[in-house]
């Protein structure tokens, strides 16, 4: 409802239903050919925010029960928000997951504490994650002091603390973090998970279903990300490639979709299986990094060659033909231009 009724008879022409259509019908959608929403139907955006590596892309596939986010044992692995989508029968969640927030030693790193602190003004409930198997430290809470403001206020946001990583700690040690936990801030509620081990993944789901407000569904029923495909196979590639690599490589690793189509048949038409041609581009800042990610004669490129395409495979439906290069662009994450032509 409106913070500001209007009188009968001063509604807009657009506010009114169509002829022959009750005045709850807009509401609910009935007779106007879309799905019927029952009454008290859930709807809104949840953010997942917290130091890197803290657990938020690997809850946010936990809870989609898809994989929408690329994880990895590396730090900052997300590098834009990735919206996940929850269909239930008496709610719609839209899960965003952001990167990592922390002290930034770069251009880049500003960039995207800069994303997610712009999201967070956007959302209806925020998830702070903090894994069980660390300490709460100086970068905690720091992202603690963050969040205070967006809490605060007649139509404060909810701030739900979300411990992950349960199953790493015994529960003497977990019951010590979560009193840590909760005397970080106003939280609204504290809830221990592991995503991996499928614990208290639900309890997760129905927490922040409760603070999202009353509201019809925003995207279609099955749809579970609304991230472009060609973003989503240059992430499979990032994460293949930052499995197995020295700590300074995740940081200087971007990757761009330069070109995705049909392969054409030997005779030029088109192929029975629905082959797609795959080029993309790995960009690192020295020639050292280049020859971390290609290997010796080329064997780690073909490594990641390999796991990448078995993930765009599967997110496509269609066998792919991947094609990998990898460039030098010198110390791209400090270079306004650079930033810009890789996504940033």
């Amino acid at each position: 409802m409106s913070p500001h009724p209007r009188p009968p008879g001063d509604e807009d022409d657009d506010d009114r239903p169509p002829p022959g259509v009750p005045a709850s019908a807009v509401a609910t959608g009935a007779g106007l050919g879309l799905p019927r929403v029952p009454e008290g139907y859930r709807s809104g955006f949840a953010c997942f925010v917290g130091r890197p590596n803290a657990g938020k892309s690997t809850l946010t596939n936990a809870l989609v029960g898809q994989k929408v986010a690329i994880t990895s044992s590396r730090p900052q692995t997300t590098r834009h928000t990735v919206r996940g989508i929850l269909h239930r029968p008496s709610a719609q969640l839209v899960l965003v997951d952001t990167p990592g927030l922390h002290r930034p030693r770069t251009l880049l790193g500003q960039r995207l504490n800069d994303l997610v602190l712009a999201t967070l003004a956007e959302v209806d409930v925020v998830g702070f994650c903090l894994p069980a198997d660390q300490a709460v430290g100086p970068g905690d809470r720091w992202i603690a002091e963050q969040l205070l403001p967006l809490a605060q206020g007649r139509r404060g946001t909810p701030l739900v603390a979300v411990v992950t990583k349960t199953d790493l700690v015994p529960r003497d040690r977990l019951a010590k973090h979560l009193v840590e936990v909760a005397d970080l801030g106003p939280w609204a509620d504290v809830v221990p998970v592991s995503a991996t081990a499928g614990q208290q993944v639900d309890v997760v789901e129905d927490v922040l279903l409760g603070h999202l407000p009353e509201g019809p569904p925003m995207y279609p029923d099955g749809e579970l990300t609304d991230e472009p495909e060609a973003v989503m196979v240059a992430e499979l590639v990032r994460e293949a490639a930052l499995e197995g690599v020295r700590d300074e490589l995740p940081h200087s690793l971007a990757v761009v979709v330069e070109e995705m189509g049909p392969r054409p048949a030997a005779d030029g038409g088109e192929r029975a299986d629905g082959m797609l041609d795959v080029h993309v581009q790995l960009f690192v800042e020295r020639d050292s990094q280049k020859g971390i990610v290609i290997g010796k004669g080329g064997s780690r490129l073909r490594e990641v060659g390999t796991h990448a395409r078995a993930g765009i495979e599967a997110l496509l439906g269609v066998p792919v033909f991947l094609d990998l290069r990898v460039k030098v662009a010198k110390d791209w994450q400090r270079d306004p231009r650079k930033l810009a032509r890789l996504g940033f």
